[in-house]
């Protein structure tokens, strides 16, 4: 049969360069070790003339792969079912981008687009090390390109194209007809939670991160096969400078989209796809750390060679968490199952580089140099290996728990996630943040291979008493106030914060008084500086995170979904609803819901205005501004929503949508039941009932303004509803040229008009009651105010800055990575500051 209006063209081309980026990552894999096993110095260069070439052939051919699936998705050509799961045409031209890394296939397209990218700069400047890094690099590019494949050998499917066609992996009566295009109108479309600018930047920086580490595995290898142990840490050492940076900048820019398109209320919910990200960093940093204590005293060489490996062996088992399903619904941004044959592919990926790389190393473990002298324990190395230990084994500690699903279904056991899985991890981690900023701040004044006493005390002591006199400034003026995991944890994060203070001030004092501002050499105490005021912001802000939207007041309570995960349980009385119009205080805000405005691109998504007035303390209206969180109607009926911030230089005002009242179209036929009540008499309806307390004649209060030459009666009533509030409701009726008005009040709340309808001849209060069925629209919102949020951002700019100036002090001879350094920092400030207001 011959289908329809197909474009194969772009698609055929796509599966050919797939094919030769494969075929050519092979051969170059083959080439470059064939290089470095050459005898003459001819044979060497002839080989690495022809792997250069292939290696080159490779890249391009994955670039126009990318180029290729662009153009597909941009097109919105649906016979490709890449295009038909994550294009759509509502789809802004930004996020076409973002939808090609929002699958599988895509992502690992990036992630070997990067590797080419990083290869490109190692043949530039690894000098003699060139072939065997080379080589591991592209035996890497070897396990990624299967997955893109999408080819049967006998009988199974090996990798996934991007270039399938719909019709070939659907099943359907559609796709037996020669017109099925005819009948899919659009395309599935990008996650909503995904429209978000930070999903253009955080996944391409966060896969370079990812590609990085690689490289110093790369270099580790060659130091293994040329049996020269320890001369491969210091052109090694920018490589590893530079994959903390791209790692640790994509962890906290995919913070920074959680924070401004989750609605878990913050930057980091220790979801399990966080974690796998978080721990080869922490395991990377630690390595680092042990490279920079063997270039100084020839120590922890062997620890060095073993985080270098373990940092890269944890991105693959995050590739492994992420992308076989094995998480379940423990995550909210897992890939779904990946099938059979692709798990195993994942699985051999992981074990296929970092395996054999760890043979090498214990086959080698006893001649590599170790140095079994004691050591000092005033000197700065040993310090510093004891920071590494610590977040080494941080990291396990992160992974194992995060791992309890992976043994539920690899051993056939159900060991349950621990109740309140965000604690497990901070008080835990919440010791780490305390040894770690005590650590980076005094080790900075401590001397290799052994520190005077006096000296130590000397420098010490300011940094001490300035960090206890700022401490002491917060805890009078705005102490911590997290006390829900009781005094314990309240003790230790105000430890964690003043060891955070301290780290801060005593790098400041490095900078300032041992390093006299050369900043060329004060890359270490820069990114110290940065991240511990990081750590600091997360304390402050998550310490005295305040709940502000408290709905104890409304009378109007919503069900809540329970969320899968555990993290986003609502509290109906943490969730302020909002009647439509209708003004309620929240915090130190007045709020009103005023209108809903419907996308004119995303069909189902409604964004709704809600305004915003300050009240000041001398009762005084105050700043007046306006948010609009959004809702978005999922095809399977869930909502979705993303949250709207207000910025300011000291905190945030963080708000989302957590539910939605239902459109009822039905026509309201219900009217008014009269009760005749005595003062004091009470009268029922459907929710609770409702007391007369007085009748007042010609009041003149807040509310009205009558005279004595008016005829008005007003009836003082309390509402009493069945959830235990009570509110104040005053019907009247006024009398004006021999006709009566009637005064309606209202409870929204309770769906409910209340009516003083006129006095009997028993002198009795005719009291009308009309429950209507058609609900008022209303939503619920939850709100926070995040106190000094920002100090976490410009902490990261500046640990960033750290990492960039100690690449560019290490790497003298590594312009381009450099270069490539310098793109990814300015790149990230620029998104930082220009569009963190967007």
């Amino acid at each position: 049969m011959e289908f329809l209006n197909e474009h194969l063209l772009p698609g055929q081309i796509g599966h050919f360069f797939i094919l030769l980026a494969f075929v050519s990552a092979l051969f170059a894999t083959i080439a470059f070790f064939k290089s470095h096993l050459s005898k003459t110095e001819q044979d060497r260069t002839a080989w690495l003339k022809l792997a250069r070439g292939v290696f080159f052939t490779e890249m391009v051919s994955l670039f126009i792969v990318f180029g290729l699936l662009y153009y597909i998705c941009a097109n919105h050509y649906y016979e490709y079912l890449y295009a038909y799961k994550h294009s759509s045409l509502e789809l802004e031209p930004k996020y076409l981008l973002a939808c090609i890394w929002e699958g599988q296939e895509g992502s690992f397209l990036l992630w070997a687009m990067w590797h080419s990218v990083l290869g490109t700069v190692v043949i530039l400047t690894a000098k003699k090390r060139e072939a065997l890094v080379m080589t591991v690099v592209n035996a890497a590019q070897v396990f990624l390109i299967v997955m893109l494949l999408g080819i049967y050998i006998a009988g199974a499917k090996v990798g996934s194209s991007p270039f399938s066609l719909t019709r070939n992996e659907l099943e359907g009566a559609i796709f037996s007809r020669a017109d099925y295009l005819n009948f899919i109108q659009d395309g599935i479309g990008l996650n909503i939670l995904l429209r978000n600018y930070w999903m253009v930047i955080h996944p391409p920086v966060l896969f370079l991160g990812f590609a990085s580490t690689l490289i110093p595995v790369g270099f580790a290898f060659s130091s293994l096969i040329k049996k020269d142990w320890g001369e491969w840490i210091k052109p090694v050492l920018p490589w590893a400078l530079f994959s903390g940076l791209a790692l640790g900048t994509g962890i906290m820019m995919g913070g920074k989209w959680a924070y401004e398109s989750l609605s878990f209320g913050g930057y980091w919910a220790w979801d399990p796809v966080e974690n796998a990200s978080f721990v080869p960093w922490l395991i990377l940093i630690a390595g680092l750390h042990c490279m920079v204590i063997y270039k100084s005293t020839g120590r922890a060489l062997r620890a060095s060679y073993v985080f270098t490996i373990l940092a890269y062996l944890f991105v693959l088992y995050s590739t492994f968490l992420t992308r076989t399903g094995v998480l379940g619904d423990t995550s909210v941004h897992s890939f779904t199952e990946a099938g059979k044959m692709m798990n195993i592919l994942i699985g051999i990926y992981v074990l296929g580089v970092s395996i054999p790389v760890f043979i090498l190393f214990f086959k080698n473990y006893k001649h590599i140099p170790a140095i079994h002298k004691e050591e000092n324990i005033s000197a700065r190395e040993f310090w510093m290996f004891i920071g590494s230990m610590i977040l080494f084994l941080s990291g396990i500690f992160i992974i194992a728990v995060t791992s309890l699903p992976v043994y539920n279904t690899v051993f056939g056991i159900n060991i349950a996630d621990p109740p309140d899985r965000e604690f497990t991890y901070n008080k835990v981690m919440v010791l780490v943040a305390i040894v770690v900023g005590l650590l980076t701040g005094a080790g900075q004044f401590l001397k290799y291979k052994g520190t005077t006493k006096k000296y130590f005390l000397s420098k010490i002591v300011w940094p001490v008493v300035i960090s206890a006199a700022i401490y002491l400034l917060i805890v009078i003026f705005n102490p911590l106030k997290y006390s829900v995991k009781g005094p314990g944890f309240l003790f230790a994060i105000n430890v964690a914060l003043f060891a955070s203070i301290f780290s801060v001030i005593a790098n400041f004092l490095y900078i300032k008084n041992v390093m006299k501002w050369k900043m060329k050499a004060a890359g270490s105490a820069i990114t110290h500086f940065g991240f511990a005021m990081m750590i600091a912001g997360m304390i402050i802000s998550s310490g005295n995170k305040e709940v502000i939207s408290d709905n104890s007041k409304t009378g109007l309570f919503i069900p809540f979904d329970k969320d899968p995960t555990g993290r986003n349980a609502e509290n109906p009385m943490e969730n302020l609803t909002l009647l439509k119009g209708v003004p309620t205080e929240m915090g130190k805000y007045t709020v009103t819901y005023e209108k809903d405005s419907a996308s004119p691109i995303e069909k189902t998504r409604v964004f709704y205005k809600v305004n915003f007035v300050e009240r000041t303390a001398d009762g005084k209206k105050g700043e007046v501004f306006s948010l609009w969180p959004d809702s978005y109607k999922m095809k399977d009926n869930a909502l979705t929503s993303n949250p709207d911030t207000r910025h300011y230089l000291t905190h945030d005002v963080f708000t989302y949508v957590s539910t939605i009242s239902v459109n009822n179209d039905e026509e309201d036929t219900t009217s008014f039941k009269t009760n005749e009540m005595h003062i004091g008499d009470t009268a029922f309806y459907e929710n609770g009932y409702i007391v007369l307390n007085a009748i007042e004649k010609n009041p003149n209060n807040d509310r009205f303004r009558f005279t004595d030459q008016d005829t008005a009666l007003v009836a003082d009533l309390t509402v009493f509803s069945k959830e235990g509030t009570s509110y104040k409701l005053y019907p009247g009726l006024t009398v004006s040229n021999m006709t009566i008005a009637f005064l309606d009040d209202t409870s929204i709340t309770q769906n409910m008009y209340v009516r003083f309808s006129g006095i009997t001849k028993d002198d009795q209060f005719k009291i009308g009651i009309k429950e209507h069925k058609k609900l008022t629209e209303f939503i619920a919102i939850k709100a926070y105010i995040f106190p000094y949020i920002n100090l976490v951002w410009l902490g990261l700019v500046i640990m960033a800055a750290g990492f960039l100036v100690a690449i560019l002090h290490r790497a003298n001879a590594s312009k381009s990575l450099s270069i490539l350094s310098l793109i990814l920092i300015v790149g990230a400030l620029i998104f930082l500051f220009l569009f963190a207001n967007a």
